[in-house]
């Protein structure tokens, strides 16, 4: 949006180039921010939405932007065929300018993973957001923890949301503190993006959950039952999101076949992903109805939950290996 057309003329729905979107003339302005940030070892995240995948890859060539953020995965549904073709489309989008891939789950525009994973429809549509859509916050969270797994197997970069590695839920906010101009200027129809926008929980027993200090009260309310996810509680929590998320940070790092490289999917039951990466780490994602067996001779580096009694991986789970 940097470039105007220089007769600054108005949209009009079919009109091709568009106006004020995707003009040539602003990678011009993306290769000399680029040299600047070169000189200070600075790194630039594009917030880069196009349906053309070579536009797309335009902005990633190695003088302009270094990465951009993936919205279609990020809005892509809990269904294993969008999710493998998404993460195929995205490898295939970055391989020509030889840019690393990235992967997000949430942002402070979408609705928060473990609710939305919980819902009928799995997908994130800013048109679909409606008041009251009910949500299974346990099924959610199950869901996120292993997308949190599969989504650190990937090659390239993770993003990850502020919130996200707590496991935190939409916040219902009182429609009298609402602030998100979306919201309004729905006519009151769009519950807006503040839900996802409320201060984190850092202490389960202090005032405001342990934000800003001194008791003051947050500019969007925190809702009563959050000290279940407060920093303090979970980080004593072998069993927490937050947890799960240090441990496969750590791992992440360590471990060589992790971060860039490549992934070659593995034959696999209906509705289960799995992949290898390099140095003989694999990951699978089940996310079929019924619990699946794991490849052979592998050893266990980390499981999103428990397993079944009889060592099959359960639904919505998803676990990391190493042969």
């Amino acid at each position: 949006l940097l470039t105007k057309d220089p007769d600054l003329r108005d949209f009009t729905e079919g009109v091709d180039p568009h106006p004020y979107i995707d003009l040539d003339e602003i990678h011009d302005v993306y290769r000399s921010w680029r040299a600047i940030a070169d000189e200070y070892g600075g790194v630039f995240v594009g917030e880069v939405w196009l349906p053309d995948a070579e536009r797309f890859a335009r902005y990633l060539r190695p003088d302009e932007l270094h990465t951009a953020f993936n919205f279609n995965f990020l809005a892509c549904p809990w269904e294993p065929d969008r999710l493998r073709r998404t993460i195929d489309d995205t490898l295939a989008e970055h391989a020509p300018v030889h840019a690393p891939a990235t992967w997000v789950l949430c942002n402070h525009d979408v609705t928060r993973t473990a609710t939305r994973y919980g819902r009928a429809d799995t997908a994130f549509d800013f048109a679909a957001k409606r008041f009251g859509t009910p949500a299974d916050l346990d099924l959610g969270t199950r869901r996120a923890r292993a997308a949190a797994l599969l989504t650190l197997a990937l090659p390239g970069s993770v993003y990850l949301y502020q919130g996200e590695e707590l496991g935190l839920p939409e916040a219902d906010i009182p429609l009298d503190r609402i602030q998100d101009p979306m919201h309004f200027r729905s006519g009151g129809t769009d519950p807006g993006r503040d839900g996802c926008r409320v201060p984190l929980p850092w202490e389960a027993e202090a005032p405001s959950y342990g934000f800003g200090g001194g008791g003051t009260d947050p500019w969007l309310p925190q809702p009563a039952d959050w000290a279940r996810y407060a920093v303090d509680r979970q980080g004593a929590d072998p069993d927490s999101m937050l947890t799960l998320y240090r441990v496969a940070l750590a791992l992440r790092r360590a471990e060589p076949g992790f971060g860039d490289g490549t992934l070659h999917w593995l034959p696999a039951p209906d509705g289960v992903l799995a992949f290898t990466r390099d140095h003989g780490l694999t990951c699978v994602v089940n996310l079929s109805a019924a619990p699946v067996d794991l490849p052979a001779h592998r050893t266990r580096l980390l499981a999103s939950g428990p397993l079944d009694p009889t060592g099959a991986l359960p639904p919505d789970t998803a676990v990391w290996l190493r042969a």
